[in-house]
């Protein structure tokens, strides 16, 4: 919480403590029988405490409002204006709509189409050709062994509450930042010290095991929005639409959550039409299905949606970027993590600089987050309201080196829109290993090399008698022990 808004908060107690104070004074003198001019005189300071508290209440709020004016209620009119202009328009609609509709999926109409044509094409002229490019289509259903070595079978989910009552499903961590946001911008009596307390809890969402969410939502007696029933226990909810392939049903699978997981699984036969040359950058566009638990904001949370996605292979020895100084001296606001985490705001910084300090971990990641910043740009998103935040370390993936979000400011506030991730060559080990198909890359050295490696092989027979019940862990503990090579005997 910035300091101004802290000192607000606890002028604001004081100022009630004080209006307290004087208004049993007041009662006082009246049960006294006190002069008329001294009960006036109390009366009027007493209206002065007040004027001054609903002056420090109206800076409270611009300041929550992260604006200079409290518009609130304004911009919500306007955004639901804007809203029934597109539907009446045909631009979009919600989809099967004779039928009451399906929350989460939408159809577009005749411009609505025409707008969406017009940014993919867009997009593919400005990354896929101006890049130079290889684009691929996959398809949308994926078998579920390929999602299960990418981690989605058992790590795509997010943590779900129902209503004891109705059965109807929420996300936990939506009721939670619902709750705590709509306390700080409308609840200005509480305490500076409670207003810190309900922002950490934003802060630390995405680090709440279901077990802290659910004490947290009992801890603020929340409740289900609809109809004030009190809700379970939060419990993970996978967010993938599973289907079988065939008519045997035998082959499971799942319309793909993301396409990324296309371009890694072919990336041994791209590396070869490339001919065997990194760097080089897969790109697709296509539709992703994810089942959300409760979808809201229009069409900023849906159950079929279109992605544009890339995949830049690049030797993790030299991330640099040839056209790297095309975009070394681009400014824009950018919201580093340690700005984050000591209540700072987002501000204006070259991208050459942000690298050379080492905010943004390499100048690949630098050049598409430059690419993505003139993208955003000549679409005509407005500069002011568009940063690049860096994720937190509780919103990194374990595997990534370094991750940014480009976040737009609209009615609903900052709006991630693209992820720009070093995620190292994590999906290629895990394909790799799950299919027995080395997805590597090889350099070809100008003149040979001796190298030394340590290589452990286990025998099983007999670490089981050395460790007996632990062997497994042993022998998984020898597994992730890095730069090894490991034989079993």
């Amino acid at each position: 919480m910035g300091a101004s808004e802290e000192a607000l908060r606890r002028a604001l107690a004081d100022k009630q403590a004080a209006i307290d104070a004087q208004g049993n004074a007041v009662r006082d003198l009246k049960a006294a029988g006190a002069a008329k001019v001294e009960i006036d005189a109390a009366v009027e300071a007493l209206t002065a405490l007040k004027l001054e508290k609903a002056s420090t209440e109206r800076q409270l709020k611009a300041i929550v409002s992260n604006d200079g004016n409290i518009n609130t209620v304004n911009r919500d009119a306007f955004r639901q204006a804007v809203v029934n202009t597109l539907e009446r328009r045909l631009f979009y609609i919600p989809s099967f709509k004779i039928y009451r509709g399906v929350a989460g999926l939408y159809d577009y109409g005749p411009p609505g189409c025409a707008v969406k044509s017009n940014v993919l094409a867009f997009w593919r002229q400005h990354f896929v050709l101006e890049e130079n490019m290889l684009e691929v289509d996959c398809p949308c259903v994926t078998p579920e062994i390929v999602l299960k070595a990418s981690g989605h079978v058992d790590k795509f989910t997010d943590l779900m509450v129902k209503d004891e009552k109705t059965g109807t499903c929420y996300r936990a961590d939506h009721l939670l930042k619902d709750f705590c946001k709509e306390k700080l911008e409308k609840d200005l009596s509480i305490s500076a010290d409670k207003a810190a307390e309900l922002k950490h809890v934003i802060a630390v969402l995405d680090d709440l095991s279901a077990e802290e969410l659910g004490a947290k939502i009992k801890e603020y007696g929340i409740t289900a929005p609809d109809t004030k029933n009190p809700l379970s226990n939060p419990y993970p909810f996978n967010l993938m639409f599973q289907t079988s392939i065939g008519p045997s049903g035998l082959s499971p699978g799942y319309m793909r959550p993301e396409t990324a997981q296309g371009i890694f699984v072919n990336f041994k036969d791209l590396y070869y039409y490339n001919g065997n040359k990194l760097p080089f950058a897969a790109a697709q566009i296509g539709q992703a299905f994810r089942n959300e638990i409760s979808p809201r904001q229009g069409l900023l949370r849906v159950r079929e949606f279109t992605l544009a996605e890339i995949e830049h292979f690049v030797d993790p020895d030299d991330k640099s970027h040839p056209k790297y100084n095309e975009v070394v001296n681009l400014e824009f606001l950018m919201f580093p993590r340690e700005e984050q985490m000591s209540g700072q705001s987002a501000k204006r910084m070259c991208i050459g600089e942000a690298v050379s300090r080492g905010i943004v971990n390499n100048k690949t990641l630098g050049y598409f987050i430059g690419r993505v910043y003139l993208f955003l740009t000549h679409l005509g998103i407005d500069k002011e309201r568009l940063r690049f935040r860096q994720h937190l370390a509780n919103e990194m993936a374990h595997y990534a080196a370094d991750c940014w979000d480009a976040e737009i400011e609209c009615s609903y506030g900052w709006i991630e829109c693209v992820g720009i991730a070093d995620r190292s060559a994590y999906d290629l080990k895990a394909h790799s290993e799950k299919s027995g198909v080395p997805l590597v890359a090889h350099e070809k050295f100008q003149e040979p090399r001796e190298v030394e490696k340590l290589v452990i092989a286990p025998v099983k027979k007999e670490l089981g008698l050395a460790f007996k019940g632990a062997q497994k862990n042993v022998v998984e503990a020898l597994e992730v022990t890095k730069d090894v090579e490991i034989f079993y005997l």
